[in-house]
């Protein structure tokens, strides 16, 4: 039983905890059951200075306030018809996130697969749109802790190698966009691409 990750793993810096999240297990759970799935991409936003961020330039919204609160705190938007989940990160004030990006699917995989309207396992899960609909995860989940059910991050695997790189979708952000700011469990098959 892989135990859940406590409130002061997310006290680190961006870059580092986007690099350990990697193999951690994301976890939605309800009355009925339990949908998981491995994390194996993610993305820094380093805030004020990152062009990409939504945080760029500390702009403080409805939408971004979340970031300027403690780390360890979900940061859900959406993007066209999809949800998208960071988690917030960084000191409090300074609006840094990491967005999950892909996950490996691990548990519910039937459930996800009717959540992503029978698409095959390996389109499921792998992209940040993707992921959320397959683990029914919504924009009721902003705001709320990351180490407390029912949309959670336990313990789960120590990857063996992590590559790096830019980050995917953010063309119009000058030098942003080339920051290797993307993180991947090497050769998994579920990264977005």
């Amino acid at each position: 039983m892989n135990s859940t990750i406590k409130k002061d793993f997310f006290l680190k810096p961006t870059l580092q905890l986007a690099k350990e999240l990697l193999g951690c297990i994301l976890v939605h759970r309800t009355d009925e059951l339990e949908i998981s799935g491995i994390i194996v991409e993610t993305e820094a936003y380093m805030g004020p200075d990152d062009r990409a961020a939504h945080s760029f330039q500390n702009r403080r919204t409805k939408r971004t306030e979340i970031m300027f609160h403690e780390p360890g705190f979900i940061y859900t938007y959406q993007m066209h018809t999809h949800t998208l989940i960071n988690v917030v990160c960084g000191e409090v004030g300074i609006p840094n996130a990491v967005l999950i990006r892909a996950l490996e699917p691990l548990n519910g995989i039937e459930k996800m697969i009717e959540f992503r309207k029978n698409q095959p396992i390996s389109n499921l899960t792998n992209g940040p749109g993707k992921l959320t609909k397959a683990l029914n995860i919504t924009m009721e989940s902003y705001g709320k802790p990351i180490w407390l059910p029912p949309v959670y991050i336990k313990e789960g695997i120590k990857p063996e190698h992590i590559s790096s790189g830019p980050r995917i979708g953010i063309e119009n952000t000058g030098e942003a966009r080339d920051y290797p700011w993307r993180f991947w469990i090497t050769e998994n098959k579920f990264v977005s691409r």
